[in-house]
Parts: C-alpha cells; structure tokens; sequence
C-alpha cells in the first residue's frame, strides 16, 4: 500500500543548486504516484519556498556543520521522524547526513538513502564509516564514476553492494514544453557559429579552457562566438582573460541565465569543460535540445556522451584537439543535426525522470 510508505526529502541547504533540484523533481514525481510525501528544509531557503509552492507538506530545521552534536536537536529530529511516520528519507547534504541519517535510524526509519551526487573521495573515518557501514540502508551514486569515488577509500564489499548507480533524469515533458515557448537569449548573425557553456564559474568547471579554444578558433578565422552563462568566484578572472586576449567580441559572459532553455536555444554546439563532474546533468539538457556535445574524457563524461555518436569526448586539456573538433562540427551541419538527434533519443533512452524514478521504486520498495 502507497499509504503506508511515507517519502521525506531532507534538505537544509540554504541556497539552489542541483541537489536541491533533484530533491525537489523527485518528491513531485513520487507524489504524482500518490505516495505521501513531506519536505524538511530551512526556513524560507530556496527549497522551502518551491516546495510551499507546490503544496507540499513541510518542517523547518536548520542544521549546520555541527549540528550532529547537538542533542536536543537529535531528539527533535527523531521525534518529528516518528510523529510524521517516515517510511523513507532521502538525504545529499553532509551536515544533513551527519544528523538526520543516525535520528532517523533511532525513530525506526526503514530506508535511510543517501543520494551522493558528488565525485570525490569520502575519508575514511570513524564518523563516515559507520554512517555509510551502519546507519544509511541505501545509497545512491548518480554515475559509476561517483560510486567509484565513495568506495575508494573503504576496503568494505559490502559497502560496495550497498551502492547503486541511477542516473539523474529530466522531465522532458517540461523541457519541451519551455524550449517551444522561449526565445533564443542571444540571435546569432549570418554563418555564424554559436557555441555555448553553462554552469558555476569555478576552476572544476574550466571555462578558462574557452578562452584558450576561443584563440585558437580566432586564429583560424573561424566566425563563431562562445556563450558563457553563469556567475561564480572565477568571473573576475575570465574577464581579464578575455580583455587581455582582446576576444571581447567572440567570448560573451551572459551572468545567471534563468531559462536553460533560451539558451540552448540559441546554440549550435554545447561545450563543457570541466575538470571534473559527478553527472553533468547540463549535459543531458544540451541532448534533450538535439545539440551536439563536447567534453573532456573524464570522470562521468564518458557515461553519458556517446563517443563520436551524440559528441566528441577530447583528452583532458587537449586544448588543439577541442578546437579542432569544434571546427569540424562548425563546418558540418549534417554531423551537427545528426548528433543532435542521436543525443535526444539518448536521453529519452537513458536519462527521463519518469524512468529514473521507476528505477528509483523498483530498487527501494520492491
């Protein structure tokens, strides 16, 4: 019976990001399948105010780092856990983990699912080891690569056996619906090509490494322009790039973009150049637009671009050979169109929430 297996979607984080994304994706998803569902978060967070936008039932804590050794809050914890009857909670954050994983055990949770997003090393610690060993039943790892990562620095095969791969998915009911309906952000002019990258502007996402590609398109008189959405700790620095290499009219930093939509939109060819990712989700919606992808060959790349089928997958810091890939998809619009379709029957295939959170069903409550 769906009555009895209550969902909670613990997550305190103050600010928006993917996991709060995912969080709230998922808990819409399950609730459309009728199962009960809650929400804990932060006072007026961002995730709190969608979720009251939503209608969803919800509780307000604020934990912090060290809030796993607060025991009155423990207590409250373990009491709102039992009180609202919790069937299953899912948890990303670490200080969310760190409390909200050993008070849910306490008050008789049945899945305790730690959703790691993240694809870095977890110490090997007292406190990490029994949290993953002893207090989480299920983990979910969002790419191989990230379940790599988790396992690394624990020689424990049943850790191992306690990890499950399922990958983020998208609503590409919504996607669709939102790309009909926006306009392009940026229009391109004639013969032009447009190249576009989306993401935090941080030295994990490279988008200095544009402005290496960008010098070498210039220098083979290439009309193109790279589009650069997001904001980030690395802004500054790509500004200077781009003024002392004098590529202001080809590198165009947008700021936050609002709609992933209009961007896509106004692009031929979607470019990441990450020096890392745990699933480049943006990727997945570059596909869902019917653009092709380039990439680094690193970390979880390679699980959702298919080589030469929907992208190019360059050796990490090649920056000659993206270049020359990007020229061969900007002189090729048949590859570019073919890509593009390949990678959008890659994510319906792969990578569509309603699949993903059947996966999700059939691995927790079967």
């Amino acid at each position: 019976m769906l009555n009895n297996i209550k969902i909670c979607f613990f997550n305190t984080t103050p600010f928006w990001g993917g996991g709060e994304k995912l969080h709230l994706e998922y808990a819409l998803e399950f609730n459309k399948l009728n199962y009960p569902v809650c929400v804990v978060a932060k006072k007026n967070s961002p995730f709190y105010k969608k979720s009251v936008e939503e209608n969803l039932e919800i509780a307000a804590f604020s934990i912090s780092n060290l809030s796993f050794l607060n025991r009155i809050k423990f207590l409250k914890l373990v009491q709102y856990f039992k009180q609202a009857q919790i069937h299953t909670v899912f948890i990303s954050a670490s200080p969310d983990l760190k409390i909200a994983a050993p008070a849910a055990k306490k008050a008789g949770v049945k899945n305790i699912v730690y959703l790691r997003g993240l694809a870095v090393s977890i110490k090997n610690n007292l406190l990490n080891k029994k949290l993953l060993t002893q207090t989480v039943t299920h983990i979910i790892a969002n790419s191989e690569e990230t379940k790599r990562k988790i396992i690394e620095n624990f020689n424990n095969s049943e850790l191992e056996k306690k990890v499950k791969v399922i990958y983020h998915g998208i609503d590409l009911e919504i996607f669709d619906k939102n790309y009909v309906a926006q306009q392009p952000i940026y229009i391109k002019k004639e013969s032009e090509i447009v190249f576009g990258n989306a993401g935090r502007l941080t030295k994990q996402k490279g988008q200095r490494y544009l402005i290496e590609i960008a010098k070498k398109l210039q220098e083979q008189q290439l009309n193109f322009k790279i589009l650069i959405a997001g904001t980030g700790d690395e802004e500054q620095e790509l500004k200077r790039l781009i003024k002392i290499t004098k590529l202001e009219d080809k590198v165009l930093l947008l700021g936050f973009v609002k709609n992933i939509e209009s961007f896509m939109k106004s692009l031929d060819v979607f470019v990441l150049t990450s020096n890392w990712e745990g699933f480049g989700y943006v990727i997945v919606e570059a596909m869902a637009a019917k653009k092709p992808v380039v990439a680094f060959d690193i970390t979880s790349n390679p699980e959702i671009i298919a080589a030469d089928e929907t992208g190019f997958l360059i050796p990490h810091l090649n920056i000659n050979k993206f270049s020359e890939q990007l020229e061969i998809l900007a002189q090729d619009k048949k590859l570019r169109t073919k890509f593009g379709e390949n990678g959008r029957k890659r994510a319906e295939e792969k990578f569509q929430l309603k699949l993903i959170i059947k996966e999700i069903e059939a691995y927790l409550f079967t």
